[in-house]
């Protein structure tokens, strides 16, 4: 569920609501108790965590992984540019 950002038209207090995307505005202030919450335009924040969707969802076949692992690791250590597949070595020996 998002966070939504609010601020009192009338006081000026600002406060954050979780909220379904869903649910409609709050209007009532906590503080003043008007009706004159506006809900604010702001900066969308979340996190990507754990390996990664980039990696896992879309893969088909032997496509091997180049942003890290143990093939990934020892070849940027070893100065290549990426890992090479069979169908890489195929392609530039023609």
């Amino acid at each position: 569920m998002p966070i939504y950002e609010y601020q009192c038209q009338a006081c000026g207090h600002e406060l954050e609501a979780l909220q379904k995307m869903s649910d409609d505005p709050l209007k009532d202030c906590p503080e003043c108790g008007k009706a004159e919450l506006k809900k604010l335009i702001s900066a969308a924040g979340f996190r990507l965590s754990g390996g990664g969707w980039y990696e896992t969802d879309f893969k088909s076949g032997k496509k091997k992984n180049i942003a890290g692992g143990d093939k990934g690791k020892s070849d940027a250590k070893s100065g290549g540019d990426k890992p090479k597949s069979s169908g890489d070595k195929a392609k530039s020996s023609s």
